[in-house]
């Protein structure tokens, strides 16, 4: 089966910022050769993530709220072994995932009308960042 290779690049600021790159991600499909398969969008690295949802202000302001509630900046394991402070930034990258596969038909994701691809950098610096978009299909 065919397989095709995206790479997206961020700098990001880091603390829960979040980015919609959903029209990334379909970009490279309306430049591949693929017609129909499923898309997997991957980030490279322990502290951020991604998943989808409604990208508006709301929710935007929402997930970075509800992160520091359930997992709030302080004094992990993590941070006593490295002490890079960023033991809240792993473990909320964990509760989130690192990648998601969609399926697409004709070049088009099947997505919801409100649901958007995000990435979120739960990292505690800013950060230049890395997404793998690979493509299946044929």
């Amino acid at each position: 089966m065919p397989t095709e290779t995206h790479t997206i690049q961020l700098k990001t600021k880091g603390n829960a910022e979040i980015v919609d790159i959903t029209d990334d991600v379909q970009q490279a499909l309306t430049d591949g050769d693929i017609i129909n398969g499923i898309v997997t969008v991957c980030v490279i690295g322990s502290t951020s993530a991604i998943t989808t949802c409604e990208y508006e202000p709301g929710l935007v302001q929402d997930i970075p709220a509800l992160m520091d509630k359930l997992i709030p900046e302080g004094s992990y394991k993590h941070d006593q072994t490295w002490h890079d402070g960023n033991g809240h930034s792993h473990l909320r990258s964990s509760l989130v995932g690192p990648s998601i596969t969609i399926p697409f038909n004709d070049r088009e994701m099947i997505l919801g009308t409100w649901q958007q691809i995000i990435f979120i950098d739960f990292d505690n610096r800013p950060r230049d960042r890395r997404i793998t978009v690979q493509i299946l299909g044929d």
